[in-house]
């Protein structure tokens, strides 16, 4: 049996990491470096790097920062932000990513899903969705770190990217950002019965709990969570144990 992981997310922001609320209201919570040593000593399953101002700059990864990260990363990484083509891919699997998650040239240049998965393996590519949910309580996907509307319904495109190629989804509801007041499990579950890859679930993890209502109730095959970690006591390790008490399969 495949084991559920338990994935701390790091977003970079011009010179730090840094944490918001539905993707604002962003507050610097330290070095990238340093969270990575720290994950190291945690054993954590795998660690989530996204830069998050990239593609709002139109510039290409930071491969350098990558490759310094990778050098101290004991754990699969999975990297993201600004990456647009085949290169971006290949130049970030060289350095030591060893997935990498695009968001906005989905929407854009949809083919290079294929093009990674050809190219690399299904296995090293995640797509990246963010979904807001309307007044009337329609989903959208959002790109460009959630700030341009794309007219798309988030089931719907997780589809086309497994059909096109993908390997996982990485979700995140843009709503329940920041709040750690627990996942969007509506938006799971409908991600969840429309793929037959590993759905991640982000956006709103604030307890164990949390983590194991998306799992069991979403559909979720891993949680990713960023505030939590940041900001309380609760460490990767005791979400695991949490989760194995309630019944799901992790690695200790």
């Amino acid at each position: 049996m495949l084991k559920t992981r338990v994935m701390p997310t790091l977003l970079h922001k011009d010179v730090g990491l840094a944490k918001g609320v539905r993707f604002d209201s962003w507050r610097l919570v330290g070095s990238a470096m340093q969270s990575v040593k720290v994950y190291n000593m945690r054993e954590v399953d795998e660690l989530v790097f996204l830069d998050i101002t990239a593609t709002r700059e139109g510039r290409q990864p930071d491969y350098e920062l990558v490759d310094d990260l990778a050098d101290e990363c004991f754990m699969p990484l999975t990297v993201g932000g600004g990456v647009r083509t085949v290169e971006h891919f290949e130049r970030l699997l060289k350095v030591g990513a060893d997935k990498v998650a695009v968001n906005t040239a989905v929407i854009e240049r949809p083919e290079v899903i294929g093009e990674a998965a050809g190219t690399f393996g299904a296995q090293c590519v995640v797509v990246s969705i963010d979904a807001l949910r309307s007044a009337d309580d329609r989903l959208e996907v959002l790109t460009h770190s959630g700030t341009t509307p794309t007219g798309r319904e988030p089931a719907e495109l997780a589809a086309e990217a497994q059909e096109r190629g993908a390997g996982e989804i990485l979700l995140t509801s843009i709503d329940r950002d920041g709040t750690m007041e627990g996942y969007d499990i509506d938006l799971i579950r409908a991600v969840a019965d429309a793929v037959t890859i590993p759905v991640i679930a982000s956006g709103g993890a604030g307890t164990y709990a949390h983590m194991a209502e998306a799992l069991l109730d979403g559909g979720a095959s891993a949680v990713a969570a960023a505030s939590m970690f940041h900001f309380t006591e609760q460490t990767p390790l005791e979400a695991k144990h949490h989760l194995r008490e309630r019944g799901v399969a992790v690695r200790i």
